[in-house]
């Protein structure tokens, strides 16, 4: 029985980068295939500092080819190499011109306000005086036009640079300026890589202190173009208290572990209720959750933000909490989160 390249290809399919759920074949790792009378040899090129990932990599893949029938020996050698700038896995990360700091926004699920975090983050990052730009990764679910209540449409510059919309101080670039409200992007792939290259690169940021990144939720092809092509500065990881959360979380955390991107800490969200009328602390998704995730992923455990009916309605008038009302016990917080970046970055 004769064995194809393209069997093998389709078997390597399965084998995913460790941390990802994006297999090695897209990731382009794949160079070369030898076959010769069912003795395959499969050359990886890779680009890490982690000496697991090499290992996982080679064991899962001679596996999967073991299993095709037709194949008496399967070897799978790897060329490994150290990542540009200490970054990620395949191609070169580097810096965006003029932007100091780029920190990445993160969670492994949706649902956890990871968007109204990397809101009010940024607006508190711009009021201690740093000049903050917001891009909105998230190119199927773009809520930041949203939640800082324009929509207007960018414009371009003669060298063809987009001009990021300014609100509340803040440079901003979001699907959602480009699309109406009842519009889908319904895009495959690569176009959604091209967006996110261009919403990053082709952006005029002009010279930012920190250029905030709200990624989608989970560990997917958008998150995996930024962690290679851009030299992130750290990331923060928004969870929930409850166990199904933070599962999740240490996923996205396990991700920025394995492209040696620095996880600055951990934002709990919906931490807890405090009733208006009797002023009694109720904790909805359980207690302690992130605290213990926190010291589980050996960072700090940056904030509690609680369950707030005016947070929740001015991220839907288009006010973030922290302009709104700068005395809030929330907007205290999102300025503790702040400083606790400064210390770390500045």
């Amino acid at each position: 029985m004769s064995i194809s390249e393209e069997q093998i290809k389709n078997a390597l399919k399965s084998v995913k980068y460790p941390g990802f759920t994006r297999d090695i074949v897209s990731f382009g790792l794949v160079k070369s295939i030898q076959i010769d009378n069912g003795d395959v040899k499969v050359q990886l090129g890779l680009a890490t500092n982690d000496p697991n990932i090499p290992a996982t990599i080679k064991h899962d893949a001679e596996r999967v080819l073991r299993d095709i029938d037709g194949i008496r020996s399967a070897k799978v050698l790897i060329d490994i190499h150290a990542p540009p700038g200490g970054a990620g896995v395949g191609m070169a990360a580097t810096r965006i011109p003029g932007v100091r700091h780029v920190i990445a926004i993160a969670s492994g699920k949706g649902g956890v306000g990871k968007s109204t975090v990397a809101a009010n983050l940024a607006v508190a990052l711009e009021q201690t005086g740093t000049r903050v730009g917001l891009c909105d990764c998230d190119i199927y679910g773009p809520s930041i036009s949203l939640m800082f209540g324009t929509r207007e449409r960018p414009t371009a510059t003669d060298e063809n640079m987009i001009v990021p919309i300014e609100q509340y101080g803040l440079r901003l670039m979001s699907m959602g300026f480009l699309l109406d409200d009842t519009s889908p992007a319904i895009l495959r792939g690569p176009m959604v890589t091209r967006y996110t290259q261009q919403f990053l690169r082709q952006v005029e940021w002009g010279e930012l202190d920190y250029l905030v990144l709200d990624l989608p939720p989970g560990t997917g092809d958008i998150q995996l173009t930024i962690v290679q092509t851009v030299a992130l500065s750290g990331a923060i990881i928004v969870t929930t208290p409850q166990e199904v959360a933070l599962i999740d979380a240490r996923k996205a955390a396990t991700m920025f572990e394995k492209v040696n991107v620095p996880v600055i800490g951990l934002v709990e969200n919906m931490s807890y209720f405090v009733s208006p009328s009797d002023n009694k602390r109720y904790d909805i998704f359980g207690a302690g959750g992130g605290e213990r995730e926190a010291k589980r992923l050996r960072v700090p455990l940056l904030g509690q933000i609680p369950i707030d009916i005016a947070t929740r309605e001015g991220g839907d008038r288009g006010i973030p909490i922290v302009t709104e009302d700068p005395q809030s016990p929330v907007t205290a917080e999102f300025r503790r989160i702040a400083d606790a970046i400064h210390k770390v970055l500045l």
